[in-house]
């Protein structure tokens, strides 16, 4: 994990204005067209979700979040079974939870009942008759995790504001948080962090998620509790990387499976003006399992390093002679080409990325591709399984994101692969297979894999003989990519927006991929069939 304790937003707070509450009144509805600001009678404006549709026995979830500090929970997709956001609470009095109510019942109609939750100084639980229970939680960090929590519980749970209001009662009179952050100063002669427990120097990232989870764990000690599942939320404050919120993620799984704990872990992002340091933040309360099933866990986990998210190969394979045979001049070209093409679109790319992403897909692929044509300059790609087994521990560095880290997955098995398989296109197949454990990314998700699947399959299908295996493989690559104008998005930055935002443009990673086969594929008929015969 990297340790950076700069600034992390791009502008002053004072020039987001996101501390503004009307701010969110306008960009809420943008990022999610159904949302609809409605006014109480008192004058406060509501955020409601007009695609809500509830069943006379489903609960309704409205919540009320500090200003500035909206929860990622409410911007992403699975956000979406929050009926009511509310960011702006100066009107003609207090807003009540009954304003609220009556607010949702007369925009999408009645339910089973209100779960009001409520960032705020101190925890308590309110129920309200026999319709609403209102919920404070200290913080943005007990919001997201109240927010998750009733999103993964039972769906029992969720049909009986009784069943619904006894859940938080576990989670006001259990949970504990533990929150640490970065600093510039050093403990140990390393980075020091700031713990809950207190300063300790960094060096791993196991050490750092341990250190905070035995002392959260400190307020569930294990022979007093009976049938619980723990409901384990992170987030990471300020803006950690996705590859360090994998990281987080994984040692804190381990965690609970070495302890043989049963657990359901979910995440969210904070952002904090007042401090602009990262770090992350971990919060624990002890369910009924009645109430919240435990999460299974992965049938192939990461690597036990805590830094390793691709796949190793041993010694015996690195030393093992390929069983096909390759040269410097048939792939060299190859390699130029797909990575020139990449290059080349790195604006189209980029384009696509500021519409459905963050804006750095272009950049991240053009980077990454730069830094392979520097690094095979003087490698001798004759023996390419042990270049692209080196060259993965280069962009394991440089090449940042989602995409890097798929990337690096994938070019680890494919390496390994060669080495065994009689094809290329038999080599290719298993270094996807691969992948697919390590990623939860599936065809239809909107991702790369919706252009990489079904190029593998078609490979496969037509025994990747000549030009024409090639060709099909590259159409059904290219067909993929066309769809995804039409998906909505499941995983990555993309699904915090709405559907209707992103029709028409494709998933800028699938795309890439589909420019870096199209450079393959052409130097390949450019340069003759010595490659085809392998495949």
């Amino acid at each position: 994990m990297a340790v950076t304790v700069s600034q992390t937003l791009p502008f002053p707070a004072n020039t987001l204005s996101l501390t503004d509450p009307t701010r969110w009144t306008t960009l809420l509805p943008l990022l999610r067209p159904t949302i609809k600001p409605v006014q109480t009678a008192k004058g406060h404006t509501i955020l409601i979700d007009s695609a809500q549709t509830p069943t006379p026995t489903s609960i309704r979830i409205a919540a009320i979040s500090t200003p500035g500090a909206l929860s990622s929970k409410l911007l992403e997709g699975k956000g979406r079974f929050v009926t009511a956001v509310v960011t702006q609470q100066k009107g003609a009095g207090v807003l009540t939870a009954k304003d609220i109510a009556r607010a949702v019942e007369g925009t999408v109609g009645g339910g089973g009942g209100l779960v009001v939750v409520r960032s705020a100084k101190e925890r308590s639980i309110k129920i309200e008759g026999a319709e609403i229970v209102e919920v404070d939680v200290k913080g943005d960090l007990e919001l997201d995790h109240v927010l998750s929590l009733l999103g993964s519980c039972s769906p029992g749970v969720k049909t009986s504001i009784h069943h619904t209001a006894d859940l938080l009662k576990h989670f006001v009179n259990t949970v504990s948080v533990a929150h640490s952050t970065f600093h510039t100063e050093k403990a140990e002669a390393n980075p020091a962090i700031l713990h809950a427990s207190g300063t300790a120097g960094f060096e791993k990232a196991r050490h750092a998620v341990e250190r905070d989870l035995r002392h959260v764990m400190q307020a569930h000690p294990t022979e007093q509790q009976g049938d619980v599942t723990y409901s384990v939320h992170y987030a990471d404050v300020n803006g950690l990387s996705r590859l360090e919120n994998y990281i987080l993620g994984g040692e804190i799984a381990k965690f609970f499976e070495s302890a043989q704990l049963p657990y359901n872990l979910s995440t969210s992002t904070l952002l904090s003006h007042t401090s602009h340091a990262r770090g992350f933040s971990i919060s624990i309360a002890a369910i009924p399992t009645s109430s919240l099933p435990a999460q299974t866990p992965p049938t192939a986990p990461l690597s036990t390093s805590s830094l390793a998210l691709t796949p190793s190969i041993s010694p015996s394979q690195s030393r093992s002679t390929p069983s096909i045979p390759f040269s410097d001049a048939s792939i060299r070209p190859l390699i130029t080409a797909g990575c020139s093409a990449l290059i080349a679109a790195e604006a189209t790319i980029t384009h696509y990325d500021t519409i459905v992403g963050d804006g750095d897909c272009g950049y991240t692929l053009r980077d990454g591709a730069q830094k392979v044509l520097s690094f095979i300059a003087g490698k001798d790609l004759a023996q390419l399984p042990s270049v692209l087994e080196e060259l993965v521990h280069e962009l394991e560095v440089s090449m940042g994101g989602t995409s890097g880290a798929l990337y690096c997955i994938f070019l680890t098995a494919f390496s390994a692969s060669l080495r065994t398989s009689a094809t290329v296109s038999k080599a290719v197949a298993q270094a996807l297979e691969t992948l697919m454990r390590y990623t939860r990314a599936r065809e239809g998700d909107r991702t790369m894999l919706d252009a990489l699947v079904p190029f593998v399959r078609v490979l496969g299908e037509r025994g990747g003989e000549g030009d024409e295996g090639a060709g099909a493989a590259l159409e059904a690559a290219r067909e993929g990519v066309e769809r995804t104008k039409g998906l909505e998005a499941r995983l990555g930055r993309s699904t915090y927006l709405d559907e209707a935002a992103t029709r028409g443009t494709p998933d800028p990673g699938a795309y890439g991929l589909v420019v870096l086969l199209e450079g393959l594929c052409r130097a390949e008929g450019e340069g003759g069939a010595e490659i085809a015969s392998r495949r």
